[in-house]
């Protein structure tokens, strides 16, 4: 905008410049005439590129001589020469975006009226058309700047509010980001690294009071401690390094690492835990396997430490449309109404010592509800305890769903 209305300007100099000497030839006004004709030529570019690559420093007040320079130099060629009266076009606009609108509008005004008066003073009559022409395109050009700058302000603004929206919505999504973070966290510690020292603990515990009179079942109990310990520093690394459970390592199945957790389940803690397939196998999710492993991990250590159960059964089941595993105990189950239940098969309250971790059963929500399944538990005092996990099937291909669809007869 501002090379365009500078060029315009220089455009309009030349232009008047050339008429005034093809039509004045000999005029002894000549000299003064090219000598500010020059000096507004070079005038108004350089108030221009200061204006605009110089601003004032913050607090300051706008530069206002060039403006008022070039202003005073035309006013003084209008008069000496009313052939330069056109250039008041550019200068209407360049007081237009360097004033506020209160002050540039008594300026354009003036401006105006210095054109209409030196068109009157051109030689060869009084042209009512040119009288009109130059309020009218003054007043044209000072609407549509002043709307266009009404416009350009809103879209300013408009444009701040997106940016200052978006970065509230970026600090927004980091600080959600960060919190699910630390609940994966939270849930994986609880599920891996918590579970296994709690094993640890009661083996060594075992061990030491069987030292003396069972040396045998205290060293299996502390190389069992061992074996856990190992697998729990293997889990560690792989949840550092945010891979799979080893379990579900080296293409094994969910219903393979079921079976799998189960026998060493019983091996380790003299808890019998059966494991028990129901229906064919269907894809499922990296994510839902891990999540259901994680799950079945869980509930199992919260049997052993706290429902006192003689037995456990895992039962993975694809029913259609869903994948469901159950966790079932004959231990001393609980009131599942009970506000207190937090553990993670809800056998034990949260205000026991048993249950004051209070992480199993809201990681095992939170867990489902990131895979868009549920949990249920159902329990009564005295009669056991089932914990079920359900998760949505990853959807089969349409051509395995054309092959499995019955014909039409």
């Amino acid at each position: 905008m501002a090379v365009l209305l500078d060029s315009a300007f220089l455009l309009l100099l030349a232009t008047s410049l050339s008429r005034f000497l093809t039509h004045h030839p000999g005029n002894p006004r000549i000299p003064w005439v090219l000598g500010l004709s020059i000096t507004l030529a070079v005038a108004q570019p350089v108030g221009s590129w200061l204006a605009h690559h110089r601003p004032p420093a913050p607090g300051r007040r706008r530069r206002l001589w060039p403006l008022t320079l070039v202003t005073a130099i035309w006013v003084v060629l209008v008069l000496i020469a009313p052939s330069f009266a056109w250039c008041a076009v550019p200068l209407v606009y360049t007081a237009l975006r360097t004033l506020p609108a209160r002050a540039a509008i008594p300026l354009v005004a003036a401006l105006t009226l210095l054109v209409v008066v030196g068109e009157v003073r051109l030689p060869g009559g009084v042209d009512a058309n040119l009288l009109l022409l130059p309020p009218a395109v003054a007043a044209l050009a000072t609407s549509v700047f002043l709307y266009m700058e009404r416009q350009a302000e809103r879209q300013r603004a408009l444009i701040a509010d997106l940016v200052r929206t978006r970065r509230e919505l970026a600090e927004t999504e980091r600080r959600e980001g960060t919190l699910a973070e630390r609940e994966r966290l939270a849930m994986e510690i609880h599920d891996t690294l918590a579970q296994g020292l709690s094993s640890q603990q009661m083996l060594l515990q075992a061990a030491d009071r069987t030292w003396d009179g069972d040396p045998a079942t205290a060293r299996a109990h502390v190389r069992t401690a061992a074996d856990v310990a190992a697998r729990n520093l293997a889990e560690a690394r792989r949840f550092v390094h945010d891979l799979a459970p080893a379990e579900l390592a080296d293409g094994r199945t969910l219903d393979q690492a079921l079976r799998s957790l189960a026998e060493r389940e019983s091996a380790e803690s003299g808890l019998p835990v059966r494991f028990h397939l129901d229906g064919a196998p269907a894809p499922l999710p990296a994510a839902a396997q891990a999540a259901l492993l994680r799950i079945a991990q869980g509930a199992l250590a919260n049997v052993r430490e706290h429902a006192g159960a003689s037995a456990a059964a895992l039962t993975l089941s694809f029913l259609g449309d869903q994948a469901v595993l159950d966790v079932a105990d004959n231990g001393r189950g609980f009131d599942p109404a009970s506000p207190g239940t937090s553990s993670a098969d809800g056998s034990a309250p949260a205000s026991s010592p048993a249950g004051s971790r209070g992480h199993g059963l809201p990681a095992m929500r939170a867990r489902l509800r990131q895979l868009g399944g549920a949990l249920t538990v159902e329990s009564a005092p005295g009669e056991g305890t089932v914990v079920s996990a359900a998760v949505p099937l990853a959807p089969r291909p349409p051509a395995e769903q054309r092959r499995q669809a019955p014909e039409p007869r």
